[in-house]
C-alpha cells in the first residue's frame, strides 16, 4: 500500500514512518525540513517538502488514491485546523487523523485540566477533528503520548467502548502508531473516532 504521511519528522510521524516502511508500505513522508525524517535504509520512503499553511505542497503530493495519516501536532492555534482543511481539499481517498482524547467527541472523559492546558489550542483541536470527520475520515484520540515500545496488549475502540479519560495514563507513540497503520489496512473506523489502547 502506497501511504503518506504529514508531520513525518515529529515523534509521532517518525512513529508512524518506521513503522509503515517495517510493515514494507511504500511511504511518501511530509515535513517541513524532509532532512529530519531519519528512517535510514528505507529505500520505499520518499521524502517530501510540505507544510500544512501552503496547501498548495500538500496537494502537490496527495492525490485521489492517496491514503494520509496524520500526526500533526502544534503549540499554536490554527494550525490544526488549517491542515484539516488543506489535507481533506486535496481529496485523498482516505484521511486517518490523530486527534486527542478528552477533546471534542470524548470531551465528556475529559477534565478541566486538560482544556485549560490545551488553552486556546482547544477549539482547534475539535474543528480540525470536525473538518476530519465530516469528510469521512477516522480520528484517533489518544492519550497523553510517550515515548517507548508498542504495547503488546494494544487494541482499538470505538469511542461508546473507551475508558474514562485518565489524565494519569500514556500510550506510547509505537502503540499509537501501529493503531493508525492497523486502521489502514483493514477499516473499522471510517468516519468515526477510534481510541487506541495499550491494553
Amino acid at each position: 500500500m502506497h501511504l503518506t504521511i504529514l508531520a513525518a519528522a515529529g515523534r509521532t510521524g517518525l512513529a508512524l514512518t518506521r513503522k509503515a516502511v517495517q510493515r514494507g508500505h511504500t511511504v511518501t513522508a511530509i515535513a517541513r525540513d524532509p532532512g529530519r525524517i531519519d528512517v535510514p535504509d528505507a529505500p520505499l520512503l520518499h521524502r517530501v517538502a510540505g507544510d500544512v499553511e501552503d496547501p498548495a505542497s500538500l496537494a502537490a503530493v496527495i492525490g485521489p488514491d492517496s491514503v494520509v495519516l496524520s500526526a500533526l501536532g502544534t503549540d499554536r492555534a490554527g494550525v490544526l485546523l488549517a491542515g484539516a482543511e488543506a489535507v481533506v481539499a486535496a481529496g485523498p481517498r482516505r484521511i486517518l487523523w490523530l486527534g486527542a482524547y478528552g477533546t471534542g467527541p470524548s470531551a465528556s472523559s475529559a477534565s478541566e485540566v486538560l482544556a485549560k492546558a490545551l488553552g486556546d489550542r482547544l477549539g482547534d483541536k475539535v474543528d480540525a477533528d470536525g473538518t476530519i470527520l465530516a469528510a469521512g475520515g477516522t480520528v484517533f484520540h489518544a492519550g497523553m503520548l510517550a515515548d517507548g515500545p508498542e504495547s503488546p496488549h494494544r487494541r482499538t475502540v470505538g469511542l461508546d467502548a473507551a475508558p474514562p479519560f485518565d489524565l494519569s495514563a500514556s500510550i506510547s507513540r509505537d502503540t499509537v502508531a501501529a493503531a493508525m497503520l492497523d486502521e489502514a489496512e483493514s477499516p473499522r473506523f471510517t468516519g468515526a473516532v477510534a481510541v487506541p489502547l495499550a491494553g
